[in-house]
């Protein structure tokens, strides 16, 4: 892949990345994310094109409203500079194809899906319902490869992601009294399924486990945060079927050769 085809996938992502502000913003007020225009959450001034270029914009104004010099989150820039590595490094390994460019839109939903979790404690099913759908559908499209499901392992792993998820929940609440697992994070997980296939599942949900224990456990000793409040799992889904896809392949590759090894 060549440095312009790599500078221009990188400014594509930007640009990906403001849309998908305009998304995480607007989605949880139920809001349209196509008009109106940008406005800033302060003044509710329009925000000119000149003033919403992807981090250049940010940088130039120094973190601030043109107008009413209220603070612009780094939230913003910071989305848009992960969506553009996320585009370009996931466009290298997959490639342009359509392969590829499913996963890279995988990529933008869960980007939008983890920090609405974050913000608002949901996971919209404006996102994740139409993402099962699209997941299945891309099962039977000709020309998409692994690592996305086949047509038989992407309905077992809605089959299994949701359901089983579910029933872990439901187990947990029964036992404890306490809800342990929304439903979004069920809808989530089945979707994970449907685009990866049932094989990405225990790796996902154990890697979220286990992430979400060390930064729960962090969060409350370091800010004092009330262990009682709700943690977001979505976040931690997202990054371990992140990780998943990436590493899963040499993961299971690595753990099965260890357990061979022991016979």
């Amino acid at each position: 892949m060549s440095w312009d085809l790599l500078i221009l996938l990188l400014l594509i992502g930007a640009i990906w990345g403001s849309f998908l502000n305009v998304c995480i913003h607007r989605i949880p007020l139920e809001e349209s994310i196509v008009r109106p225009r940008s406005r800033c959450p302060g003044c509710r001034h329009t925000i000119a094109w000149h003033d919403n270029i992807p981090i250049l914009s940010w940088l130039i104004l120094r973190a601030r409203c043109r107008h009413c010099q209220q603070p612009i989150s780094p939230v913003y820039p910071l989305v848009e500079l992960i969506t553009a590595l996320l585009t370009v490094s996931t466009l290298y390994r997959f490639g342009l194809t359509p392969t590829g460019v499913a996963l890279t839109a995988l990529g933008y939903a869960l980007i939008t899906l983890t920090m609405i979790d974050f913000h608002h404690y949901i996971l919209p099913d404006v996102i994740t319902l139409p993402g099962i759908a699209i997941g299945l559908l891309l099962t039977v499209l000709p020309g998409t490869a692994p690592p996305l499901a086949s047509w038989q392992n992407g309905l077992i792993g809605v089959t299994a992601g949701g359901g089983g998820l579910w029933l872990f929940g439901w187990i947990f609440q029964k036992i404890t009294g306490k809800e342990g697992m929304g439903l979004g994070d069920v809808k989530l997980t089945a979707m994970l399924g449907a685009w990866l296939g049932w094989q990405a599942l225990p790796l996902t949900i154990f890697g979220a486990a286990v992430i979400g224990s060390v930064v729960g456990i962090g969060w409350i000793l370091l800010s004092g945060r009330d262990r009682s409040l709700p943690i977001p799992f979505g976040p931690y889904l997202a990054l371990a079927a992140w990780g998943y896809l990436h590493l899963g392949p040499a993961i299971y590759g690595w753990y099965l050769g260890r357990s061979l090894a022991w016979f």
